[in-house]
C-alpha cells in the first residue's frame, strides 16, 4: 500500500518515519486563511481535510495523511510569525502563560475518511529579553505556528511542561495517527 504524507514540514516528516520507513511527500497548496474565521477545532479540521483531499486526487488509491497545526492563546489561534518583531511579540505573550496546541489531520484510504483532533496544553517559562532575542537569531522560531519548536527546549529552555502529546506539539501526534490508521485498514 502507497502511503502518501501531504506535508512540506520537515518535522511531520520525520515523526512519519514512527509510522512508516515507506512514504512519499506530496504537498498541498492550499488557501489557509478562511479556515482561521472558525473555531480553532474546527480551523484545523477544515485545513487537514482540505489538504488531503487535494493529494487524494493525485493519489487514489493511496493511504493520504495530511495535518494542520495551531497555537491558541486566550482563545486567539496564534500562526506562523511574519518576521522577527512578530516572533518576539508572540514569544513575549506566551511567556509564563498556559496555551493550547491543537493539531487536526485527516486520513483517507479508499472510501473512508477519519479526520481527528489532538489537544495539548504547553506551559511556557517566564522568558527573559535576552532568551527571547538569541532564539529568534537562531531563525528556528519563524517557521513554527506560535513562534517556537518543542525540540528547541534542550537549548531554549522555553517550556515548563507539556500535558499530553509532544509529538502533537510538534505537529503529527504519531499514537493517535497509528491508532487511526489500523481502524481504516
Amino acid at each position: 500500500m502507497e502511503i502518501v504524507l501531504a506535508s512540506k514540514s520537515p518535522r511531520r516528516q520525520e515523526l512519519m518515519k514512527k509510522i512508516s520507513s515507506s512514504f512519499v511527500v506530496d504537498i498541498a497548496d492550499i488557501n489557509e486563511e478562511a479556515s482561521y474565521k472558525l473555531s480553532p477545532i474546527e480551523a484545523v479540521k477544515d485545513i487537514s481535510l482540505r489538504k488531503g483531499l487535494a493529494i487524494k486526487s493525485k493519489h487514489p488509491d493511496a493511504l493520504v495523511i495530511s495535518a494542520d497545526t495551531i497555537v491558541v492563546l486566550d482563545n486567539k489561534i496564534i500562526g506562523k510569525p511574519i518576521n522577527k518583531e512578530d516572533a518576539s511579540n508572540i514569544l513575549k505573550e506566551l511567556s509564563g502563560r498556559e496555551h493550547k496546541v491543537y493539531t487536526g489531520y485527516t486520513i483517507q484510504y479508499k472510501n473512508k475518511i477519519i479526520t481527528n483532533v489532538v489537544e495539548s496544553t504547553v506551559i511556557f517559562n517566564k522568558l527573559s529579553s535576552t532568551l527571547i532575542n538569541e532564539y529568534i537569531e537562531t531563525g528556528s522560531p519563524l517557521d513554527k505556528a506560535g513562534a517556537y519548536g518543542v525540540q528547541d527546549n534542550k537549548e531554549f529552555p522555553i517550556i515548563k511542561k507539556v500535558i499530553g502529546s509532544v509529538d502533537n506539539v510538534i505537529g503529527f501526534p504519531t499514537k493517535e495517527i497509528k491508532e487511526d490508521i489500523n481502524r481504516l485498514t
